[in-house]
């Protein structure tokens, strides 16, 4: 196992120096000038100029990038163009707001897809898995932005059950916390449990056809048994894989749930920084969330050899 992290972290460190220039590259082919931004409607040419040299945008790109690597190097990701915060401020900001709100939207939807999914081929054929998969459908082509605006006229306007909007950090008030991230989590979890629900009916198919499931089944072990027991287990690989990019996702940020419950999270937070083209926090953020992905997938890959007992001696 300790080899498998091992090489993955080796493959990691080009990733993210291709990834970091992607980042800084695109980011400079974006409309409008910063430091005309910043510098207000005076635009006082003196200022302007002490503004290109203090943030290196006086020289040219290979040298800007060079010295955006050498801060990160140190643990620094910039200042913010428009608020004058350091940017790893930011972050330490709104990560924990993301991150709650992508466990939360997780727990959903392994709660909703993977068991709907295990039903669903365990009755192949069945009005139960008829009904699953009409539910999955229709998970998936609903817009996250209509079910909330749908559960917010519902459930807080109408029924008085839940907050409509904000965020309260879980230090503060844990119970009001969990209620107000409820209806945005539940909107993420319902497409996300969508999809890993026929990517577990697809694996668990697939694993129902094999000899040794057949075998468990001649032995006369009860039906729960061979499916949960036997089949689960072996089909859960690459469902891993799924959740790895799912939860990704996530931590990219759901900038339109994010946006209808007001949320202050990552979605937010990269929304504004476009619309400010403050390029340090674009850049920040992006390289935050490509290192989240990295993350994700390792953790993925340690579950691929807890899960399967044979690559642990590969």
């Amino acid at each position: 196992m300790l080899r498998v992290v091992a090489n993955r972290l080796i493959v990691a460190v080009p990733t993210l120096i291709l990834v970091s220039m992607l980042i800084f590259g695109l980011q400079k082919l974006l409309p409008g000038d910063p430091v005309m931004a910043m510098a207000g409607e005076d635009q006082d040419p003196q200022l302007i100029a002490t503004l290109r040299v203090k943030y290196h945008l006086d020289r040219p790109v290979p040298v800007q990038y060079a010295y955006w690597v050498r801060d990160i190097a140190h643990g620094n990701l910039g200042t913010s163009l428009r608020t004058d915060e350091p940017v790893t401020t930011l972050i330490a900001q709104k990560l924990p707001v993301t991150l709650q709100l992508a466990a939360m939207a997780m727990v959903f939807a392994i709660g909703i897809g993977i068991p709907a999914g295990v039903l669903s081929a365990a009755n192949r054929g069945s009005p139960l898995d008829y009904g699953a998969n009409v539910l999955a459908l229709s998970g998936m082509s609903i817009p996250n932005f209509w079910l909330g605006i749908m559960l917010i006229f519902l459930v807080s306007v109408r029924w008085h059950l839940l907050p409509s909007s904000g965020y309260v950090p879980p230090t503060e008030d844990f119970w009001l916390s969990i209620k107000t991230m409820l209806m945005p989590a539940f909107v993420l979890g319902a497409a996300l449990g969508a999809q890993l629900m026929r990517h577990t009916r697809s694996a668990m198919l697939t694993v129902l056809r094999t000899d040794y499931i057949r075998t468990a089944r001649a032995k006369g072990l009860l039906r729960g048994t061979v499916v949960v027991r036997h089949a689960l287990r072996n089909a859960l690989v690459p469902v891993v894989t799924v959740l790895a990019l799912l939860f990704g996702e996530l931590l990219a940020g759901a900038v339109l749930t994010e946006q209808v419950f007001t949320i202050p999270g990552f979605g937010k937070l990269v929304v504004d920084a476009v619309f400010n083209r403050d390029y340090a926090v674009v850049q920040g953020v992006v390289l935050v969330t490509a290192l989240g992905f990295i993350v994700v997938n390792l953790c993925a890959d340690v579950l691929y050899i807890l899960l399967t007992p044979r690559l642990r001696h590969s």
